[in-house]
């Protein structure tokens, strides 16, 4: 493989790795969450860039919503907006990158009750 074909699927770093980042969330996080058999190999991949299949930024995105709907109270989870593919890959059809995150108040909330 070429080095120009690596670049090709090198995207640089994703939405998806600030926004863990801001829900407090780590690769391990979403492993231990997936039902689907997901690996601290393809979540690091997927917050790099290195370009995925629709079904794999499809599997990480359930991953993701999953690890931060464990983490919301109840009367939290019925205001939260699930997050779609295209939210959190920039190379995904689709994606906007004007986004405004919805769950920004919820994020707030959940940082203030961990502890530091």
């Amino acid at each position: 493989m070429s080095q120009q074909d690596r670049d090709a699927r090198d995207l640089g770093t994703q939405p998806l790795d600030k926004m863990m980042q801001d829900w407090g969330l780590g690769n391990h996080d979403l492993v231990e969450v997936s039902t689907e058999q997901l690996t601290h190999k393809q979540v690091q991949k997927a917050r790099t860039g290195r370009r995925l299949t629709l079904k794999m930024m499809q599997k990480v995105t359930r991953a993701y919503n999953v690890a931060i709907w464990y983490q919301l109270k109840d009367e939290e989870k019925e205001a939260y907006y699930e997050y779609l593919h295209r939210d959190l890959f920039n190379y995904a059809k689709g994606h906007d990158p004007a986004f405004v995150d919805p769950n920004q108040a919820l994020m707030l909330a959940l940082k203030e009750r961990k502890p530091a």
